[in-house]
């Protein structure tokens, strides 16, 4: 949609929101990207910062896109870090271990299956409004990848609990909200409870000129859904066995035994025999207090029970 039509028909945009939030579902977080914009904390983890959400760009219907990842490291000393297919609606050679391992009745087997669990993402548009710790960043556009916590932030204000509060669209230039960004080190993670929506206010006081020339520099989203941009069953599997070291995967004693079980249940068919969305499971917060480390652990056992 254009410019125009974006503010004709913001009224009606923040249901839409609302229920494309319980459905959802997509990525492809680029590492070393300009696009992408990262708060910086201090020695001590903390750090501060004050962002405004964006809206979508034109053809595309969500301002925010949902993925996956995996990230662990190996009996064999090296690193998996791949975003997973599950994002797309497709089998992942993770996820499929790890169902395994989760229903294998074995404590140390769910704690393997912990460690390498899916992270949740998603990224959206922002302006940055104040960045204490690289001011070059005011005034600009950027990608931001957050988390479940912020992400439940932004469905609070979109659905408030009390009838005293008033809906706020987060992503409406005209009356939308800035995002007071307040990360502190928790228990050594990076923890967002303190970060809070300010009242609803007009970005840059409605001047059109400037509104316009924002929206006309936001970023596709679609690079985070789209297929070409995933590593194929076969390539992931090939960088597990690099990973987790071809006897573990053959059936050795590396690990333990449900462990090799899993491993040998991967691959029996590199083609999709089933489509996983990202709607078969119940979002769980992770014991982690890290922001990106929110995710389904029951989407293990839903896999197992093959749904």
């Amino acid at each position: 949609m254009s410019f125009d039509k974006l503010k004709q028909n913001r009224a009606a945009s923040i249901n839409k929101l609302v229920e494309a939030a319980e459905k959802l579902s997509t990525p492809k977080a680029s590492y070393g990207d300009d696009r992408i914009w990262s708060p910086v904390v201090d020695k001590a983890g903390n750090g501060y910062a004050v962002i405004r959400f964006l809206p979508a760009l034109e053809g595309e219907d969500l301002p925010w896109v949902r993925f996956w990842d995996h990230g662990f490291k190996g009996p064999t000393g090296r690193w998996y870090i791949e975003n997973s297919l599950t994002s797309i609606g497709q089998p992942d050679p993770v996820s499929e271990i790890n169902s395994v391992l989760w229903n294998s009745g074995n404590e140390k087997d769910k704690e393997i299956a912990r460690e390498r669990k899916r992270r949740l993402h998603y990224v959206s548009n922002i302006l940055v409004l104040s960045d204490p710790a690289n001011p070059d960043n005011e005034g600009k556009v950027f990608l931001y990848k957050y988390g479940k916590k912020i992400f439940d932030k932004i469905m609070d204000i979109m659905q408030p609990q009390f009838q005293d509060e008033t809906p706020i669209n987060p992503f409406d230039f005209w009356a939308g909200a800035n995002f007071k960004l307040k990360i502190r080190n928790f228990e050594g993670y990076r923890n967002y409870d303190k970060s809070e929506f300010e009242g609803a206010s007009e970005l840059f006081g409605g001047d059109e000129a400037r509104l316009e020339k924002t929206y006309n520099s936001l970023y596709s989203l679609k690079d985070f859904s789209d297929p070409a941009n995933y590593k194929s069953y076969a390539e992931l599997k090939r960088k597990l066995v690099e990973v987790l070291g071809a006897d573990a995967l053959a059936g050795s004693s590396t690990e333990p035994a449900s462990v090799n079980v899993a491993a040998a249940a991967v691959g029996k068919s590199v083609e999709p025999v089933q489509s996983y969305t990202s709607t078969e499971s119940t979002f769980v917060e992770s014991s982690s207090s890290d922001d990106d480390d929110d995710e389904s652990l029951s989407y293990f056992a839903k896999l197992a029970q093959g749904g």
